[in-house]
């Protein structure tokens, strides 16, 4: 009787450790930078961090990255995604006519040249909230089915999700970096990816939820708050650029004085304080990937095929790294 008892308690402890985290075991972390249709990359990297079978705890992503992440975290896997992204469905979620395609590459490539076509033309300050070629209903719509069809709740803290997951986005009144951790997860991730005069902004709670790349777009620094020991970082950036400031020789020209008095984020055009933070995150991640995209831009949506592929290479070129990650986080 003593000996069935002993048994009893024995396995119930058992079962009770195997349900408690292993507090002892490093935590890695995933970071997906955003790029617009260059996201198609993360997933060809996904499928070798996939492979090298390290475990993921959690999920930090930006822009096309929080898309990415969020449905890594509902339980997607790269092979799925693979699929999305290849779809006919996926490509015209996401472009809508040559005239958002071209504005949307000069927002990214030349913001200099974007200011001067736009000055004039909006009244910011009444229209901000409601500006954007794309409304973006489309895409939330989609990203609902995906949650839905994962059997997702909406409405809930991230940290419930198959893997913790947090999106990077900005606010633009304040013009400052928002962390959304609970919420509506479609729409969160809309709001992550909604690049400034493209997409329109989120309201949330008082806030117009824009691209979190505009301040945070390899957002590593996120990953170490959560407590992350180790950080995989996945960045789509591929012209680099020093912290210095874009050059005081904007501030004499009249349509840059004229949009500052009306749109306060405009100094971010000038000062650009997401390069030394985006400069930093690099430095700071375990394992860096950044696959090469030469001839690739937030619109290349027609070379999906090609940046999967450059994904798969730069994962494969990555897995002994990630191997090793794999055995550090099992030591502990």
């Amino acid at each position: 009787m003593y000996l069935c008892s002993m048994k009893r308690l024995l396995i119930i402890l058992m079962c009770v450790m195997a349900a408690l985290p292993m507090s002892g075991r490093k935590k890695v972390a995933l970071v997906l930078g955003g790029g617009g249709a260059k996201g198609a990359a993360e997933v060809g990297v996904l499928k070798y961090i996939e492979r090298s079978g390290v475990p993921i705890d959690m999920v930090v992503g930006t822009s096309i990255g929080s898309v990415v992440g969020g449905l890594y975290c509902m339980g997607y896997s790269a092979d799925e995604m693979d699929r999305l992204f290849r779809s006919q469905e996926w490509i015209d979620l996401f472009t809508d006519g040559v005239s958002v395609e071209s504005l949307l590459n000069e927002v990214a490539e030349s913001p200099k040249s974007a200011l001067q076509k736009i000055t004039g033309l909006l009244d910011f300050k009444s229209m901000l909230k409601d500006y954007g070629i794309v409304k973006g209903d489309s895409i939330v719509g989609f990203l609902n089915k995906m949650v839905s069809a994962r059997g997702e709740c909406m409405q809930s803290s991230f940290d419930s999700l198959r893997v913790p997951f947090r999106a990077v986005a900005v606010d633009l009144k304040a013009m400052d970096e928002v962390v959304i951790r609970q919420g509506d997860l479609p729409m969160t991730m809309r709001a992550s990816m909604a690049i400034p005069l493209v997409f329109r902004p989120v309201q949330k709670d008082g806030m117009l939820l824009a691209d979190g790349g505009v301040l945070n777009n390899l957002p590593v620094d996120v990953a170490r708050n959560m407590g992350a020991d180790i950080v995989i970082a996945v960045d789509l950036t591929q012209n680099k650029h020093d912290d210095s400031q874009v050059g005081s020789e904007l501030l004499n020209k009249s349509y840059v004085t004229k949009l500052l008095e009306r749109v306060p984020w405009v100094n971010w055009l000038l000062k650009r304080p997401d390069r030394e933070k985006y400069n930093q995150n690099v430095k700071d991640a375990d394992v860096y990937i950044n696959p090469r995209l030469d001839n690739c831009s937030v619109t290349s949506f027609a070379k999906v095929d090609y940046m999967i592929g450059q994904g798969e290479k730069a994962g494969k070129a990555a897995l002994k790294k990630l191997k090793k990650v794999k055995k550090k986080a099992k030591k502990g």
